[in-house]
């Protein structure tokens, strides 16, 4: 694991071969898609457009580089004093030109491409954050931190989350296994596929999502199926406790399901886990914890 972890540090930390010439970059780079990006230099003006990636930057070292971020960024607090500029979906174009920034990071799970399309017609950089599994978090970290000229910052972060993720992993390792369905919306119910961090944290827990044979990150799914399925926890993930509320009462409607007869249907109203930023360690941590008490709440 160790030995992997180096080598992955070494390929990251590595510069690509650069052509020579008076206009070739400096820095050749991917982000998280695997997509390439040329720079002149490492960058030092960041407009981030994700809340995940605004605190990925901060712990990547790189947070002094940030000037101008989205709405909702509020990890770590130094990030709250940074001018707002949108979100993902919509997001003020003139007021990130003027910002003059060398590259804009977005959500690559979210921006549409319409807005993609606005960014790159003005000739804006664009890198894109992407988490799809929690050991995505060092490597991404380390990416930002060529991104940003952090390397050593980054470097040592890194490590720390891959070390935490490992024995995360390990102490539930030998845990009894049970089916979970992870519920993102009510009406219909959406869930998550295999190729979504929650899944993974799922996993990390010692249990599986009911759903994971599911190509799609957010499939929405009928309720004939979910009681076909009958999962033995339902964990709900509502947008706050009055929502949790509600959708706990309405499973009991169906007092033959594994979940509700045990009294496993559970509402987590940790907001951490849905920023896809460094804090989704510290919530999957609790939420692992919880899962494995008689009974969990948020």
């Amino acid at each position: 694991m160790i030995g992997a972890l180096a080598l992955l540090m070494t390929l990251l930390m590595t510069p690509l071969p650069v052509a020579r010439g008076a206009d070739a970059p400096v820095l050749q780079l991917q982000d998280d898609e695997q997509r390439p990006l040329d720079l002149a230099r490492p960058a030092q003006r960041i407009v981030s457009l994700a809340p995940g990636a605004t605190a990925m930057l901060f712990a990547a070292g790189a947070g002094a580089r940030v000037v101008g971020t989205s709405q909702y960024s509020n990890e770590p607090e130094a990030a709250k004093a940074i001018e707002r500029v949108g979100d993902a979906q919509s997001f003020d174009l003139e007021r990130i030109l003027a910002l003059h920034p060398d590259v804009v990071v977005v959500w690559g799970g979210g921006t549409s491409a319409t807005q993609l399309a606005r960014l790159q017609g003005v000739g804006l950089r664009i890198y894109r954050h992407r988490l799809t599994g929690l050991d995505d978090i060092p490597a991404s970290l380390l990416r930002f931190g060529r991104l940003a000229g952090t390397e050593a910052a980054a470097q040592a972060v890194a490590a720390q989350f891959s070390q935490r993720i490992a024995a995360l992993r390990g102490l539930y390792l030998q845990a009894p296994p049970a089916t979970v369905l992870i519920q993102v919306w009510n009406r219909p119910i959406y869930t998550v596929g295999r190729a979504e961090i929650m899944t993974d944290v799922i996993h990390a827990c010692g249990y599986r999502n009911v759903y994971d044979d599911l190509g799609d990150p957010g499939p929405a799914v009928t309720l004939e199926s979910v009681l076909a399925r009958d999962p033995q926890i339902i964990l709900a993930l509502p947008p706050d406790q009055k929502a949790g509320t509600e959708w706990v009462a309405a499973w009991q409607a169906y007092p033959s399901m594994r979940a509700v007869r045990s009294g496993r249907v559970i509402s987590w109203t940790d907001q951490r886990l849905s920023r896809l930023g460094p804090s989704i360690v510290d919530a999957a941590e609790d939420l692992c914890r919880a899962l494995r008490q008689p009974q969990a709440h948020s």
